[in-house]
């Protein structure tokens, strides 16, 4: 059985002296805490649990016939009303609603969005479409960042000059970006590529095929991908990503391999989506934004449900596990009454991370940080009808992983209470599992790397990559088709989920090194003009060696890792790749180069706040 450990065992730069490190730099965890001193913090009433049966996302209709070789999807961004608890009121939400077939109503719930579909190798056109109001759901976080609450708004390190997130006349702007998708960059859904109800827009807005978008809309042309894995799209706006999201802003977006159906995995109504979110409520049951307040929120939601329940057949489900919060870390096990089972959790097997099908690999829990997602098969075969089975979160702040937001413990409940249908589990045991193989990773000596390190210039405050702020030209330039090693150097008490945009690829191992000698060499370069020759040589200051992925990573095609505090994570990209041919016969839909994109910490206040960087793919030389 393979599973996360507890404590420093995971954080090898985590020790006492890392405790007393954090305990003279104050928090440093660089997020929003803007309420004035004496300001009650909102808390969710008491509800009662497992009352609510899970909702599962719709899944949106296609039009096949709009681009010749393309699925089409127009979707929607709305307002609209959904409720979270059969104990709370109906809360004012936003949410994506997808086109029905043949002009037909809208698909979608309220909050979240529908599920998209597509097949491998087959492109999507998807035009998004801004309807939302002009008042932001959460305008006081709005204020504040216009304001230049420096707790809130990006303040640039010197000797750079800070600039506004958004114009002064825009409260309200939204742009979707495909999570895990193979895209060109004017398909990426960037920050600066955002637009607004009104139809105003940022600077590097743009949509293929004009003739047919509005000034509210843009249209998105994705490359079919090469094998099966479950993305998501979410809203990327700039400046406001943290609101837009925790208002409703997110869905899924599934690639189907009809070669899978040879796997025998559990399908239909025994694959079931989750999407983990955290939130707070208000007493008529509205939405309470509090991450100005403290860290993360207090109660779980999935699918949009607090605290919901499903009912199981005693046989093998899919799961399909989605951290979509926005700060919040799980560390996830599935709970069985005492007696049922000689131990206390229920066994899984993990057969998938981020971008698609890995070997499968038995656990009893496992951490998912924000934007990760597990694949998972859960056997409810072996338990008595009757049998409660709670998934239950333990031992994970929520900055990972010594923050000090509220505490969650119960997320959901499986009843395994409905009679084994269709003649018996006829899937195949996860044991048996053979899905393609993933080659390990293997760069060769000498292949370039290249470091991010996690700075904040004051403590607490903005936090930047390499000390330079989002807005700043790109200075980082890759070869298309070159392999890289990407070393994230985290000098915070923080884990940080950091997403790379385009790219699939592995973990390559962890280091821990002295975070305090290495700022103070960092800070000492700074100050002196920043001298590339002068850098301060980051081997000098590793203090063990390196550690390799853990057991849910190894071997796993990710876009997202963990990227643990006073640690060095490393992550191999095997190649830069962007689509260069025309899609869906869609003019200007290719990557031109050269093409920048952007990689950032999924900490989505972290986001907004500046630990976010472009980079830029060339062209080879000749």
């Amino acid at each position: 059985m393979a599973g996360a450990a507890g404590g420093a065992a995971l954080f090898p730069g985590v020790g006492p002296g890392a405790a007393r490190a954090y305990a003279r730099a104050g928090t440093g965890n660089g997020s929003r805490k803007a309420a004035a001193a004496g300001t009650p913090v909102p808390r969710t009433p008491a509800l009662e649990k497992f009352v609510d049966p899970l909702p599962v996302p719709p899944t949106a209709v296609p039009d096949p016939s709009a681009y010749p070789g393309a699925d089409y999807y127009e979707v929607t961004m709305r307002q609209g009303s959904w409720r979270f608890h059969r104990d709370l009121g109906p809360a004012t939400v936003w949410g994506y609603w997808a086109a029905g077939p043949g002009g037909s109503g809208p698909i979608g719930m309220g909050c979240l969005g529908p599920t998209l579909v597509a097949a491998t190798g087959r492109p999507t056109v998807v035009k998004y479409r801004n309807e939302l109001p002009a008042t932001h759901l959460f305008q006081s976080v709005i204020d504040a960042i216009r304001d230049g609450d420096p707790r809130l708004t990006p303040v640039a390190p010197p000797p750079y000059t800070s600039e506004p997130p958004f114009p002064p006349n825009v409260n309200v702007w939204n742009v979707v970006h495909l999570h895990g998708g193979r895209t060109a960059p004017q398909s990426d859904g960037l920050p600066k590529q955002s637009y607004g109800p009104d139809g105003f827009h940022a600077e590097d807005y743009g949509t293929l095929d004009p003739g047919r978008a509005a000034p509210n809309e843009a249209i998105y042309a994705y490359a079919g991908h090469d094998r099966s894995s479950m993305l998501w799209y979410h809203d990327h706006a700039m400046g406001m990503t943290t609101v837009n999201v925790y208002a409703g802003l997110a869905g899924l977006y599934l690639v189907r391999d009809p070669a899978d159906d040879g796997l025998g995995l559990p399908r239909g109504e025994f694959e079931v989506p989750l999407i983990l979110q955290d939130r707070t409520f208000h007493a008529d049951g509205s939405l309470a934004y509090t991450m100005t307040q403290r860290d993360g929120e207090d109660t779980p939601v999935v699918n949009g449900k607090a605290y919901p329940f499903l009912e199981v057949e005693p046989r093998r489900y899919r799961l399909r596990v989605l951290n979509a919060s926005n700060e919040r870390f799980w560390r996830l096990r599935f709970d069985v009454p005492a007696g049922v089972l000689p131990q206390p959790s229920l066994p899984f097997w993990l057969i998938g991370t981020d971008s698609g099908l890995r070997a499968p690999l038995s656990m009893r829990n496992f951490l998912i940080g924000p934007a990760e997602r597990y694949d998972l098969i859960v056997d409810f075969g072996p338990l008595p009808m009757g049998t409660d089975v709670t998934l239950t979160n333990y031992d994970a702040r929520v900055h990972f992983p010594g923050g000090d937001g509220p505490e969650i413990s119960d997320v959901m409940r499986f009843r395994v209470t409905r009679p084994l249908s269709g003649g018996g589990d006829t899937t195949t045991p996860p044991r048996k599992l053979k899905p393609p193989a993933v080659a390990p990773a293997s760069p060769a000596p000498g292949t370039f790397r290249r470091e991010w390190v996690v700075y904040q210039h004051k403590l607490p405050g903005t936090m930047t990559f390499n000390a330079v702020p989002f807005a700043a030209p790109s200075e980082d330039f890759v070869t298309s088709g070159a392999t890289e090693i990407w070393e994230y150097v985290n000098l915070n008490r923080d884990a940080h989920p950091m997403h790379v945009h385009l790219v699939d690829f592995q973990v390559l191992d962890r280091q821990p090194f002295d975070a305090a000698g290495y700022r103070a060499d960092y800070e000492k370069w700074l100050d002196g003009g920043r001298r590339p020759q002068d850098r301060p040589v980051l081997a000098n200051h590793l203090t063990g060696p390196p550690i390799p992925p853990e057991p849910d990573e190894a071997l796993s095609r990710k876009d997202t890792v963990k990227a643990y505090p006073e640690t060095v994570t490393r992550i191999v990209v095997p190649e830069f790749s962007p689509p260069t041919g025309t899609i869906a016969s869609l003019p200007g839909s290719g990557t031109e180069f050269p093409a920048t994109y952007v990689h950032h910490c999924h900490l989505l206040e972290h986001e907004d706040n500046d630990l976010m960087r472009p980079w830029t793919i060339v062209a080879p030389a000749g």
